[in-house]
């Protein structure tokens, strides 16, 4: 007998046509293991079937009833402009008549369901119940059949007490998986075993085998439960005991310590500070010096909530690193926030950063800047300063990852907006140094718990939550120009009165200009004229967006920090890094349209000073929409990590996570970085504990390979971001 394992093909499992092959790759499947890793996503209990006497439209019911009559009528689909065809059954269930409706783009698939669906057909039909006309109706609903009235009482006992529904096509019905997992299922001579034997029995697990018979073959919800619990794990536990290893791996590697140097730049520095540093900067900053004095890499992501003062920790970090006789690189995703940090860095050391200068200090090093846009003569003598060491700190955009940018001594790499980097551009900028540098992560979008620990889970992780003495924070408000159109002209007038007052204001939009295809959508172009022209005529009004030149960029954000410039209208450029705290209003138009925790960030570029912010979002979105009601449970916060938590569960995992592009919600099959924290939090408990006992994983060879194919396939990319 032909026996299979999870890594033979569909193919030669079952044979089939060319198109059905096709058809089942469209859904992810290609071998044996895709097809029993594609969980039904419910069951039908013969025990719960409804009645339709019972249940309201949009109640999703499972019904036994009869065909008594199938058509097929010609239509016009008024978005392909095509002919396309529908097939309308009238299916008899207890008495009444509900109707199941199809809708086809090909010919032969109608005339397909007409065979399938002769009256006399007897099955369970399963979908949401609508309404159509007044009558109740089911829209492509699952269907099992049992053959005609005389012998359906038969088949239908002979059914399972549960029946799994599975995610299907319009060429691969849930019927012909359940067929072919039954059939894969009887033939299937192993199953891999990726989580040990000690671990499961820790954890009260099933064996993988069970849980594979269990969640296509089920007794009852007990065994589904047991079933999903352990495909959960055994996903989360493989991602957990990856990161692990290369946790312990990092360890293994060999850099050079930055150790501290009495009288140097670090000391000077704290000693000049205005301000006296929050307790979490002083925390973190401590944890920083502690694994820059090691001799294996620092991996650290810091998280920082807006307005925690990153930047002073991150600049304390680098001038250690010169102080050990290195230099530190300041990777900036955009020229705007390149620029912007270059000038706060160099303000806050003042005669610091003013080596070789006249009136510098005698600890005195660099800050050079370093982007696509500088003149020739800039941009060799900012080369120069870099291969020579004499730029002690050097802040660039991807330029800084070209072949013609040499270092003297790298020590460490400081990454800012993680998120806007790959993988190989961190790797071609550490590997610009003799030893692996030390590496710091920052993002000012707070990342939920469970998100952390499986992208971020092979660095340590550092929290900024305590904003600095002196802020005043931001007031949200929500401003629904549909139903309160007069709201939007208060809200003019609220940036003339701030600006009145001596502050600055910054007028945020989703798009540069306006796109014919969506004229209702804010444009910077077509919005900075009509504020000029119009309610904010009378103050100075200017405009900021990515397709200007990085000249005019500059001198934009410098009027606007001078104080030259009123209102900036602008795109999402400003989005971090962006420190001006005379600005106290941000009017975002369209807010529905970005996600929460980037408004989060977007509203953390006011009330940065010591006067109160206002941040007004605006929508045209109803007050009952889902778009709304996400807008103002934000306005509700000024917790940054909330509002990550909130983003998370309502939007794509993908689009969080920034998966999205791959084609899978997260890069996991089964397991949900929303749903599943408890499952997270104890994979990676139990990863760090096995790998205790069993390091290079011998016992495990099934974890192993799993952990193998997690680094090599596309579903492993997520992992790659730290």
């Amino acid at each position: 007998m032909l026996r299979v394992l999870p890594h033979t093909r569909l193919d030669q499992l079952a044979g089939g046509k060319k198109g059905s092959q096709e058809a089942l790759a469209k859904l992810g499947l290609h071998t044996v293991g895709d097809l029993l890793h594609h969980h039904p996503r419910r069951y039908i209990a013969k025990g719960e079937l409804s009645t339709l006497a019972d249940v309201e439209p949009d109640t999703h019911v499972s019904v036994v009833g009869r065909v008594v009559r199938a058509e097929v009528h010609p239509y016009q689909d008024r978005r392909t402009r095509q002919q396309a065809w529908r097939v309308e059954l009238v299916v008899a269930v207890e008495g009444e008549r509900l109707l199941l409706t199809f809708f086809d783009r090909r010919k032969h698939i109608a005339d397909w369901r007409i065979d399938r669906f002769q009256p006399g057909t007897v099955g369970i039909f399963s979908g949401k119940l609508g309404e159509f006309r007044g009558r109740l109706q089911l829209t492509h609903p699952d269907a099992t059949l049992f053959g005609t009235e005389g012998d359906a009482a038969m088949e239908f006992e002979l059914q399972p007490d549960l029946t799994p529904v599975y995610p299907a096509s319009a060429k691969v019905q849930t019927w012909q998986l359940r067929d072919l997992v039954k059939l894969a299922l009887e033939l299937l001579d192993d199953w891999p075993e990726v989580v040990p034997r000690s671990v499961r029995r820790a954890h009260g697990l099933v064996t993988g085998r069970q849980a594979v018979e269990w969640i296509h073959r089920p007794a009852d919800r007990t065994q589904v439960e047991r079933a999903a619990e352990y495909f959960k794990f055994a996903e989360a536990f493989t991602a957990q005991t990856l990161l692990a290893r290369r946790r312990v791996a990092l360890r293994s590697v060999a850099s050079t310590a930055r150790l501290p140097r009495a009288g140097g730049l670090l000391e000077a520095f704290d000693d000049q500070l205005p301000f006296e540093l929050t307790q979490g900067q002083r925390e973190v900053g401590e944890q920083i010096l502690d694994d820059l004095a090691q001799t294996h890499p620092m991996q650290r992501l810091l998280q920082g909530e807006v307005g925690s003062g990153k930047t002073v920790v991150a600049l304390r970090a680098m001038l250690r690193t010169v102080d050990g006789g290195g230099q530190a690189a300041l990777l900036a995703p955009t020229e705007v926030l390149a620029q912007q940090h270059a000038r706060s860095l160099r303000a806050m050391l003042g005669p610091l950063a003013e080596a070789g200068m006249l009136g510098g200090s005698d600890h005195a090093t660099r800050v050079t800047l370093l982007t696509g846009s500088l003149p020739t003569a800039a941009r060799r003598e900012a080369l120069l300063d870099i291969a020579s060491g004499a730029a002690g700190i050097v802040v660039g955009t991807h330029a800084l990852l070209q072949d013609n940018v040499d270092f003297a001594d790298l020590g460490l790499v400081v990454v800012d907006e993680q998120h806007r980097f790959g993988v190989e551009q961190r790797a071609e900028l550490t590997a610009k140094s003799d030893r692996p540098p030390h590496l710091l992560v920052m993002t000012a979008t707070p990342i939920p718990r469970t998100v952390a620990m499986t992208v971020f889970g092979d660095l340590e992780t550092s929290l900024l939550t305590e904003v600095p003495r002196g802020r005043a924070g931001v007031q949200t408000t929500v401003v629904p120009i549909s139903e309160r159109p007069g709201w939007l002209d208060r809200a003019w007038e609220r940036i003339t009165e701030e600006v009145a007052a001596g502050h600055q204001a910054f007028v945020l939009c989703p798009k540069i200009e306006a796109d014919p295809d969506d004229p209702a959508g804010a444009a910077v172009e077509s919005v900075a004229d009509l504020l000029a022209q119009g309610p904010l005529s009378g103050l100075r009004v200017d405009r900021l967006h990515g397709r200007q030149s990085p000249e005019v960029k500059d001198r934009v954000m410098r009027g606007f920090a001078d104080g030259d410039i009123d209102v900036l209208v602008c795109t999402t450029v400003v989005e971090v890094g962006v420190d001006v705290p005379n600005a106290t209003v941000m009017v975002i138009l369209d807010a529905d349209r970005f996600g929460l925790s980037q408004l989060h960030q977007i509203r953390g570029r006011v009330g940065r000073g010591s006067a109160p912010g206002l941040c007004l979002l605006v929508t045209r979105a109803p007050q009952a929409s889902p778009a709304f009601e996400r807008l103002t449970a934000m306005s509700a916060t000024s917790d940054g990590f909330a509002v990550a938590q909130l983003d998370l569960v309502t939007r794509r995992e993908g689009d969080v996570l920034g998966a999205s592009q791959a084609g899978s919600a997260s890069g996991f099959r089964h397991l949900s970085v929303v749903a599943d924290e408890e499952v997270i939090v104890r994979a990676r408990g139990a990863a760090a504990d096995y790998l205790a006992e069993d390091p290079a994983l011998d016992a495990a060879p099934d974890l192993m390979a799993a952990i193998a194919d997690l680094e090599t396939s596309g579903r492993g990319d997520y992992l790659e971001r730290g």
